[in-house]
């Protein structure tokens, strides 16, 4: 089930970020509750009960802080920012990342954003995020560094992932 983020899930959402850090920026329940503040879409997916992924994501015009969130925001309009997406170790393999990028994909379109942007890593090499997002229509659009990480700046139109 896919279902708006609230704050008695935070810890359980700060928990998935912190066991892939490698991938994503540090997140503390403090900082999440800011994240969720500026956030237009911040849903989780839940399994047996509990938060086993979650994604949150940003309109184009917020304060956010967020470097590559700035690196979209001066080469685009209109858009919503995948800033982050992490499904539980033991809830992979089961497409609940699937599930939020097809709800994202859908909310993008209602609130008439043009485009959806996200990043991944490559230095350290993120492959299944490369593969996963590929599928949804992603496709590379520069690169940025920062705080030593090398990231892909990926966008797809809206309208290009639209369920049948």
């Amino acid at each position: 089930m896919i279902r708006d983020a609230r704050a008695a899930d935070f810890p359980a959402i700060a928990a998935l970020n912190a066991h892939s850090v490698q991938f994503l920026s540090p997140m503390s329940e403090a900082r999440l509750a800011q994240l969720h503040a500026w956030a237009a879409y911040h849903r989780v997916a839940e399994a047996g009960g509990e938060v086993a992924a979650f994604l949150i994501a940003f309109r184009d015009g917020v304060r956010y802080d967020s470097p590559n969130y700035r690196w979209f925001s001066e080469r685009y309009a209109s858009f919503v920012y995948i800033d982050r997406v992490v499904v539980a170790a033991a809830h992979r393999r089961q497409a609940l990342g699937a599930a939020l990028y097809r709800d994202v994909f859908a909310f993008a379109r209602a609130q008439r954003a043009a485009t959806l942007t996200c990043e991944f890593t490559v230095d350290p090499p993120n492959e299944a995020s490369r593969r996963f997002h590929a599928k949804f229509g992603f496709r590379e659009v520069g690169m940025h560094s920062y705080q030593g990480k090398r990231v892909s700046m990926q966008a797809a139109p809206a309208a290009s992932f639209v369920e049948s």
